[in-house]
């Protein structure tokens, strides 16, 4: 089962064919730094991804919809244009498994609302179809973008996380 289509989206399941698309969006610094808000991005988010890095990335959705229903999945244009990728997964906050919303949108698609829409779609998505009672996102402080994303599909900072390497995180959450 997929989000619903947008007004101009639609979401189908990441596979191997979007190996290209998909080591391109995750492999280009300057989009992963635009995507997270900072110029410094490596140091917040295990990126640019190899190509290798991208096909596990793949897999590892492709195992979240076989074992979840969901995952990540790929977003386009109602003409089939690739714009990214949004979905969810189960991520670990402060010791808790979280059901976290998750967006990276190309630079040709970014501050024009794709990842809102895509972001509002699955979080309707979690409410309806993945029995979830919360959401959550969980953003770099320094990511001002992801975190008005966060915020126009209605959650609010609650809390703070320490990530894996001992950053800080901070926790956008809403009850569903």
């Amino acid at each position: 089962m997929l989000p619903a289509p947008t007004s101009r989206l639609r979401f189908r399941e990441m596979t191997l064919a979007d190996l290209d698309a998909m080591a391109a969006l995750l492999g280009d610094p300057e989009a992963m730094a635009a995507l997270l808000g900072d110029p410094e991005a490596m140091a917040f988010y295990p990126a640019p991804k190899t190509r290798e890095q991208a096909a596990a990335w793949i897999a590892w959705n492709e195992d979240n919809y076989a074992r979840y229903g969901f995952g990540l999945w790929i977003i386009e244009t109602l003409d089939g244009e690739f714009v990214g990728d949004c979905g969810l997964t189960w991520q670990q906050v402060n010791g808790v498994s979280s059901l976290e919303v998750g967006y990276h949108v190309t630079i040709a698609h970014q501050g024009r609302g794709f990842a809102t829409e895509a972001a509002a779609a699955c979080r309707d998505f979690a409410r309806d179809h993945a029995g979830a009672s919360e959401l959550v996102a969980i953003i770099n402080p320094d990511n001002i973008a992801s975190q008005r994303i966060a915020e126009n599909i209605g959650l609010r900072r609650v809390e703070d996380d320490r990530g894996s390497d001992g950053s800080i995180r901070w926790v956008f959450s809403a009850r569903l």
